[in-house]
């Protein structure tokens, strides 16, 4: 394994963890842009129904899914910019 991408493990950690608090901040703004008061539903959730769950879990799929690419995305380049060498 390179070093530069052993070097690159925390920061990958921590932005990953960035990432998901980012990505939860934006679901739950769109979410209610949609016209959803309340909070998102869980799968369990017996009062919902299946297109709400369903809408639910694929919009925040993809908002997960674009914050942390993109997050990773700045990272690497991040990265590369300090020490000349792609962490990947």
């Amino acid at each position: 394994m390179k070093a530069s991408k052993v070097a690159y493990k925390p920061i990958g950690l921590a932005l990953g963890a960035l990432s998901g608090v980012l990505a939860g901040g934006l679901f739950k703004q769109v979410w209610k842009k949609l016209g959803h008061d309340q909070d998102a539903p869980d799968a369990t959730d017996e009062d919902r129904t299946w297109q709400e769950v369903l809408l639910a879990a694929t919009v925040q799929g993809a908002i997960f899914a674009g914050v942390k690419a993109a997050v990773d995305r700045a990272g690497a380049a991040g990265t590369r910019r300090l020490t000349g060498t792609w962490p990947g």
